[in-house]
C-alpha cells in the first residue's frame, strides 16, 4: 500500500492551497472528497462560455501582495470589483450604504447634508448590545429597515435582536460616492473559473470523490503520515461536547434566453417578504454581455439540519465555548492537522483561507 505524506480530507480551497505548498516541497498528497465533484464551495461550472459560481459569488480580494502573487501562479485574474445593489420593495439602491444611497433615500446632495441627516436619524443607544441596537445607533430606523433588518432575519432565521453586533459591524457606511464593497488593493476573479484555478493548484494529485472519511477512518489514516482535516471539527470528535451550529444555503440555477437579466453581478433582496437573499448573474463577473444567454442563481437561506451542508458558523457565546473544547482536543492530535473554516469554526474570506493554509503548512511541515 502506497504511503503518502499527506491525506487531505476535503477538497476545498484550504486543501488545494495546502497541496500546492506540499507539492512545491516534493511531498506526496492524496485528497478524498465526500461530494461527487471537487473543490467544495469554490466549485464552478462552465456553460455557454459563462463560469457559474455554483455556491454563491466568490471574489478574491486581499491587501497582501504575497497572497496575490501566490494566486497569480495558478490563474489569470480579471479586475472585477464587487458592487452589489439592493432591491427593496422593487426599488434599486446603491450599496453598501454610501452618499449615493443617502441621495436616493433622503435627497441629500453633499457629504455635509448626508452627515447631518444621518445624525438626526441615529437612535441614541449608548452601549448597543445586539445587532439591531448597533445598526439603529449607526444608521437609524429607515436605513435599518431598508437595508439590514429583512436580509439579516432571512439569513440567520432569527430576529436581529438575538444576534451579536459583530456580524454587522464590518458593513461599510460611507459619506462619499463609492460602491466598491471591498477596499482591498487586489481584487478579481479567475478568468477561466475557480475549478480551473484549483485544478492548477493540485495538478495531478489524485482526488477520490464520493468518499466519506468517517466510514473507514482507520483505513484512510493509514494511507498517509499526516492527515489534513478540513471538515466539521465536532464530527471529527464524534460530537463529544455536542454539535456546533451553522446556517446553510440552497441555490437554484436558471438559464435564461435573454441577453441580460438584471444588469449587475449581484442584487441583494432585503425585504423579508422575498424568500431569497440575492440574485447572482454570472456573466457580469467576466464582463461578458455578448453571449445571447444568461445564467442566474438565487440564494435561499436554509437550516443546516435540512441541508447537512454547513456554510456560516453561528459564533455566539454558546457555540464558541463548545468550539474551544474541541480546539483543545485538536491540539492533542499528533497525526491530524486541522484547517479551514469548518475545522476552525470561523467564517473566512478567501484570502484568509489562503493565509491560514500557508501558516499551518509552515507550522507543521
Amino acid at each position: 500500500m502506497r504511503k503518502y505524506d499527506y491525506l487531505l480530507v476535503g477538497s476545498g480551497l484550504f486543501s488545494c492551497v495546502f497541496t500546492a505548498l506540499a507539492k512545491q516541497n516534493k511531498k506526496t498528497c492524496l485528497i478524498i472528497e465526500k461530494r461527487n465533484y471537487p473543490f467544495g464551495n469554490c466549485y464552478s461550472e462552465e456553460k455557454d462560455n459563462i463560469h457559474i459560481h455554483m455556491y454563491g459569488p466568490h471574489v478574491f480580494h486581499t491587501n497582501d501582495h504575497r497572497l496575490w502573487n501566490f494566486m497569480q501562479k495558478f490563474a489569470e485574474f480579471n479586475n472585477f470589483i464587487y458592487k452589489p445593489k439592493v432591491n427593496y420593495n422593487n426599488r434599486i439602491y446603491s450599496f453598501p450604504i454610501n452618499l449615493m444611497t443617502l441621495c436616493q433615500i433622503w435627497n441629500v446632495v453633499t457629504p455635509e447634508q448626508a452627515l447631518s441627516r444621518l445624525e438626526e436619524a441615529r437612535v441614541k443607544i449608548d452601549n448597543p448590545q445586539n445587532l439591531e441596537e448597533w445598526a439603529l445607533s449607526q444608521v437609524g430606523e429607515e436605513l435599518y429597515r431598508t437595508f439590514i433588518y429583512g436580509y439579516t432575519k432571512k439569513q440567520w432565521n432569527t430576529d436581529p435582536k438575538n444576534l451579536p453586533k459583530f456580524i454587522i459591524q464590518r458593513l461599510p457606511i460611507r459619506l462619499y460616492f463609492e460602491e466598491n464593497y471591498f477596499f482591498d488593493r487586489y481584487q478579481g476573479i479567475p478568468i477561466n473559473g475557480y475549478s480551473d484555478m484549483l485544478q492548477n493548484m493540485i495538478e495531478d494529485t489524485e482526488v477520490i470523490l464520493n468518499t466519506d472519511y468517517f466510514q473507514n477512518r482507520d483505513y484512510w489514516n493509514n494511507k498517509a503520515n499526516q492527515v489534513v482535516y478540513t471538515g466539521c471539527i465536532d464530527e471529527y470528535f464524534e460530537f463529544e461536547y455536542g454539535q456546533l451550529n451553522y446556517r446553510s444555503l440552497n441555490f437554484t440555477h436558471e438559464k435564461l434566453e435573454i441577453l441580460d437579466f438584471q444588469g449587475n453581478a449581484a442584487i441583494n433582496y432585503t425585504s423579508e417578504n422575498v424568500p431569497y437573499t440575492r440574485v447572482i448573474e454570472h456573466k457580469h463577473f467576466l464582463f461578458d454581455t455578448k453571449s445571447p444567454y444568461t445564467y442566474i442563481s438565487k440564494e435561499y437561506p436554509a437550516n443546516y439540519e435540512d441541508t447537512k451542508v454547513p456554510y456560516y458558523p453561528i459564533n455566539n457565546d454558546t457555540n464558541n465555548e463548545i468550539y474551544q473544547k474541541y480546539h483543545k482536543l485538536s491540539l492533542s492530535q499528533n497525526k491530524t492537522i486541522f484547517g479551514g473554516r469548518l475545522a476552525q469554526y470561523k467564517y473566512y474570506n478567501m484570502d484568509q483561507i489562503v493565509a491560514s493554509a500557508h501558516h499551518i503548512y509552515n507550522k507543521f511541515s
